[in-house]
């Protein structure tokens, strides 16, 4: 006896899986582009608290950081060729950014025993 299974009804379709990600996004950013002081609807989803200090700030982007390093190389992991190559690229961003937060911190408190150095412009 053959079993009749049920067709699944189709979902309702998002009428943005139609519209290219970039039809949506690209007005935004070039308003942005052409106008710093425009203001960017992203930015005003997430808020920092004022009055956080800078070392504070600095740790928790120095953790944000380092999560990224680890979600991207995971992600590295699991593709190939050229996409394989764009995700270590990001992760190796996260990393220098990572080592640029913990140097800021290091130049603002010093590990124990290390004398506070300002350093000299270097670029």
């Amino acid at each position: 006896m053959k079993k009749n299974t049920p067709s699944h009804p189709e979902s309702p379709s998002d009428p943005l899986d139609d519209v290219p990600l970039c039809e949506i996004t690209e007005p935004a950013i070039s308003a942005r582009l052409r106008n710093p002081n425009h203001s960017d609807p992203v930015s005003h989803i997430f808020a920092i608290v004022p009055g956080v200090d800078t070392p504070t700030l600095l740790c928790h982007a120095c953790e944000t950081l380092a999560s990224l390093n680890v979600l991207v190389t995971d992600l590295a992991c699991n593709l190939e060729s050229s996409n394989r190559n764009v995700a270590l690229s990001i992760q190796q961003l996260a990393v220098v950014a990572e080592l640029l937060v913990n140097r800021a911190l290091d130049n603002i408190d010093p590990p124990d025993g290390s004398p506070a150095v300002q350093p000299t412009a270097q670029h």
